[in-house]
């Protein structure tokens, strides 16, 4: 595969700049520099931004509302996003349930739901994980009975769902059910959309170790979903599962988001001064930020491929979990490093509008590394447990 880019993937990314200088907004993008919550208003607005552009759902065919980019195009693009401080994209229903939908959904339910993920009338959540059913997906013990009344036909929906992200925001979940308890694991499994304000929902909030509300516990008591809420076909939902996952591995894996950590920490390490010279001079750093760089550059590589091969048509397969193992552990290694250059300064915890300086002769502030940290350590563990990729990767591979 040819790296280098064209004159017109040139003209492209200085397009995709423009865009940024122009409509990103310097407080919101000063927030995502500097690690910050962002609240909902916050995640909607960059949301639209992107929409009214055509730029929201770079892997959507252009049939639904995609920009029609190939793999070049889509990796400059998520980079200088990356690079500029742009939120991220909420992935739940663009680049999750969106990708499911265009291939396993019915004509009604596309033309229903992908103009309402696009114009931001839903916010979607994943409702996948379980206590007991997190690495072992296929141990989901949430129940779908179908039903007939008057009404028509419907589910009766009774479990519990765990870690799910930013479900204190969203309006609708897509979820994995067992529609027959008698199967196999995988043969029972159905994939259902669900109204977040049905009788019978509850969210209750997870704190994190960082102190932050961003995962939830979602409870189902006798919840009622129309039949023609069902995606694919009953007892099918494994297959829809398995093909959203390998879209949310892929996502997981950011590599633009790593490009932009490694320029900050390049910058902390070069102004930090440790034994009368930059931090970057010291042996043993340097080398630790040699080899993170070194595995950065080769990731890309890899995730271009992926790109490439979703453009033509295909679905990444073992290539997404390969990602996801070694996205998530250069991430970690990236704020590890950064903890590290900043010292007594990576603090647990910050107050709004405070940072860590990082030395003399710069203004520029961080936030709490430390917090940073801790919650990256979570990388390495949703979407499938790195563990559990090295499984896929070995049969799929190595046919073991």
């Amino acid at each position: 595969m040819d790296l280098s880019f064209s004159p017109d993937e040139e003209a492209f990314r200085a397009e995709v700049r423009a865009f940024l200088a122009q409509q990103l907004p310097a407080e919101l993008s000063g927030k995502v520099r500097l690690g910050r919550s962002l609240s909902k208003a916050d995640m909607t607005l960059w949301h639209d931004r992107l929409n009214q552009r055509g730029w929201l759902a770079p892997h959507w065919p252009v049939a639904w509302g995609g920009p029609g980019w190939g793999p070049i195009k889509n990796f400059i693009f998520e980079n200088e996003c990356a690079l500029a401080h742009a939120p991220r994209i909420v992935p739940f229903g663009v680049n999750m349930l969106g990708p499911v939908l265009i291939k396993f959904g019915s004509e009604t339910q596309k033309a229903r739901w992908l103009p309402r993920i696009l114009d931001g009338s839903d916010w979607w959540c994943q409702g996948y994980s379980e206590p007991g059913a997190g690495s072992d997906l296929a141990g989901v013990k949430t129940l779908a009975v179908r039903s007939t009344d008057a009404e028509g036909d419907h589910y009766i929906v009774n479990g519990q769902k765990t870690w799910t992200t930013l479900g204190q925001h969203a309006n609708m979940i897509f979820c994995l059910v067992r529609t027959d308890r008698e199967a196999k694991k995988q043969s029972g499994i159905s994939f259902l959309l669900i109204d977040m304000s049905s009788p019978g929902v509850e969210v209750r909030p997870i704190i994190t170790l960082d102190g932050e509300h961003e995962v939830n516990e979602v409870f189902f008591t006798d919840v009622r979903v129309p039949v023609e809420n069902l995606v694919g076909e009953e007892n099918q939902g494994w297959t829809c599962a398995k093909y959203l996952l390998t879209y949310e591995r892929t996502n997981i894996a950011g590599v633009g988001f790593s490009i932009a950590a490694l320029e900050q920490l390049k910058h902390v390490a070069a102004k930090r001064i440790r034994n009368g010279q930059p931090l970057a001079r010291d042996p043993l750093f340097a080398a630790r930020l040699a080899r993170v760089e070194i595995e950065l550059e080769n990731m890309k590589t890899t995730n271009l491929r992926v790109l490439a091969a979703v453009a033509g048509g295909g679905v990444p397969g073992a290539e997404s979990s390969m990602l996801k193992i070694c996205g998530t552990e250069i991430r970690q290694e990236i704020s590890s490093l950064l903890r590290r250059a900043l010292g007594p300064n990576a603090r647990a915890m910050e107050e709004e509008g405070s940072g860590a300086a990082i030395g003399a002769g710069t203004d520029e502030a961080l936030p709490a590394a430390t917090a940073r940290y801790f919650n990256n350590r979570k990388l390495s563990i949703f979407g499938g447990s790195n563990e559990i990729q090295k499984n896929i990767i070995s049969k799929m591979i190595l046919g073991l």
